[in-house]
């Protein structure tokens, strides 16, 4: 299992870096983008996931293996959590508000159409 996950992020790393050098991107090719990259993202952290819910791969780790890896997600996630926020404000200043759950009255319930 982890050499097949090795060798497909070893393929996502060489798309990013092909990414990365890509010129003169119009904004479909940028959107495209970041979503490969957020998909990426997203993927790694399940396996982080799996292996942080999982006693018997974390007891494979000495003490000094997992505060690396503590330190070097802090410092990561510290700074995509302080991008995050940046890209937020950006959004704001575009108009972009975050969705409210719309509040349904009591009679349009009822008006549930099935197909």
């Amino acid at each position: 299992m982890s050499e097949r996950w090795i060798q497909g992020f070893e393929k996502i790393l060489d798309q990013i870096k092909r990414l990365e050098k890509a010129k003169e991107r119009d904004r479909l090719e940028l959107v495209r983008s970041i979503r490969f990259m957020l998909i990426a993202l997203h993927r790694s952290l399940l396996g982080w996931m799996q292996w942080a819910d999982n006693p018997d791969v974390m007891t494979k780790f000495t003490q000094e293996d997992l505060e690396k890896m503590n330190k070097k997600l802090s410092e990561f996630t510290r700074s995509f959590i302080e991008y995050d926020l940046e890209a937020t404000k950006l959004g704001a200043q575009r108009g972009l508000k975050a969705r409210k759950k719309a509040k349904k009255k009591k009679e349009e319930r009822a008006e549930i159409f099935y197909v």
